[in-house]
């Protein structure tokens, strides 16, 4: 059994009042026992270790509910492309070269970049995925993982097959930390048969569903060229919606769409910077959320941002959203809570998200004694508009420490950067001489 309290200022996202400017958290093992006012530790509960960290936020870690962690091997390789060039011209013949190993390799690399940036959970889809989830294992993180599917492709019924045996091997692997989904890519990726086989599977299997949707202005042309719908309304006519969907970018929305994917609660990943650098356009969020549907935040991969920060990545979802509609959408709190509790719930996760009792120890701090953090009138607002990746000090995640004093404690970042760089630049210079 071992025991941690955490002295510091304590913002749980169990509301937006709950704060404690002078709090702590106690954790035995991988549970968070109790959250409040510094002294408020129940009789009979002696820590192990106490980290004391007065100007230090204790928060969630964020949740990336949309990513593709082993693209980091094609950092700034295929920049300033929109989004159809890029993947047939760059991204798609790139990606026809990885090996397994370079997939756990770029995974890894990932990784060592999201716990630096102080996110503790991913949801991934890709190839290989039985490297991405040993990568996920090692490291000591938390993911949901999808085979990405894409059924028109040549081994797209092979590909279904893997996803069906990744969920048998991992689904619950890690004590829980990993669990699958099913990843058909999109709807002009995937036939309506193919799709349904996908449905039928998923729902054999008692999973969940991760697919890109309405993401730019040429998949709206495909999909009413081919069936005279929206993304959307196809897919609800396929029988796709219904159980956990997580639909990716939802850019391009109708009323009509919106009212879908809200009547059968389908989660949002909202990718703000991916479809900015991509002109992929803005996706209408507060419209989303004003209907009650659950919005997460994701990165997409580091081809297409060109890096994992979800710090960065809430302050683009804020400020578009306001450029979108006006200067009160999508207050800190809000966003925050698209990072935390609205990730996990995105994910089908339970007991994550928030700092609570019986809520697993999943958790970041935050270094706020920085030039960019005075003066504190909002906790809320400085780690939305201010921070960045840098500023997070450690990362515990089921009650392990992933990083302490900004040290990875659990992965090689020399060797992991090193073996990123010698496979990237193999490819590339098959490809390109």
């Amino acid at each position: 059994m071992s025991k941690i309290l955490i002295r510091a200022m304590v913002l749980p996202m169990t509301g937006p009042d709950a704060f404690f400017p002078r709090g702590e958290i106690g954790i035995e093992d991988q549970r968070i026992v109790f959250v409040g006012e510094s002294g408020s530790a129940p009789a009979g509960f002696v820590p192990d270790r106490i980290l004391e960290l007065p100007n230090d936020v204790v928060m969630p870690g964020l949740i990336n509910t949309h990513t593709h962690a082993a693209m980091t091997l094609l950092r700034g390789y295929a920049d300033d492309l929109p989004l159809m060039p890029w993947l047939k011209e760059k991204v798609w013949p790139f990606e026809d070269r990885l090996t397994d190993e370079d997939i756990y390799w770029g995974t890894s690399l990932a990784l060592c970049e999201m716990v630096r940036s102080g996110t503790t959970t991913m949801l991934d889809m890709y190839a290989s995925m039985d490297q991405v989830a040993e990568a996920v294992l090692a490291a000591g993180t938390r993911a949901v993982l999808s085979r990405g599917l894409i059924g028109n492709g040549p081994n797209g019924e092979r590909a279904l097959q893997e996803n069906i045996e990744l969920v048998r091997r991992y689904h619950g692997a890690g004590d829980g930390r990993v669990s699958i989904m099913f990843g058909p890519h999109a709807p002009y990726t995937c036939s309506a048969d193919y799709l349904q086989k996908v449905k039928v599977e998923a729902d054999r299997l008692n999973v969940g569903i991760h697919i890109h949707v309405a993401e730019t202005q040429d998949e709206i042309n495909i999909l009413r060229d081919q069936h005279g719908k929206t993304p959307v309304q196809w897919l609800n006519e396929l029988g796709l919606f219904g159980g956990h969907v997580v639909a990716a970018h939802c850019v391009h929305l109708t009323p009509q769409d919106i009212e879908i994917l809200v009547q059968h609660q389908v989660y949002i990943a909202h990718n703000a910077e991916s479809n900015m650098k991509l002109s992929s356009g803005t996706a209408p969020i507060t419209d989303l959320r004003a209907r009650g549907a659950v919005v997460g935040l994701g990165t997409d991969g580091a081809s297409s941002n060109n890096n994992l920060d979800l710090f960065g990545e809430m302050r683009s979802a804020a400020f578009q959203q306001k450029l979108r509609v006006d200067s009160t959408a999508l207050p800190a709190y809000q966003v925050l809570e698209m990072a935390t509790i609205g990730g996990a719930q995105t994910l089908g996760l339970e007991n994550v998200g928030m700092l609570a009792p019986g809520y697993k120890a999943d958790l970041i701090t935050i270094d706020m004694d920085q030039p960019h953090f005075y003066p504190r009138f909002s906790i809320p607002a400085h780690l939305v508009y201010a921070a960045h990746a840098g500023d997070v000090r450690t990362m515990m995640v089921d009650g392990k420490f992933i990083m302490e004093e900004r040290e990875l404690l659990t992965m090689d970042v020399g060797r992991i950067c090193q073996e990123a760089e010698i496979r990237a630049k193999r490819i590339s210079k098959e490809l390109n001489g």
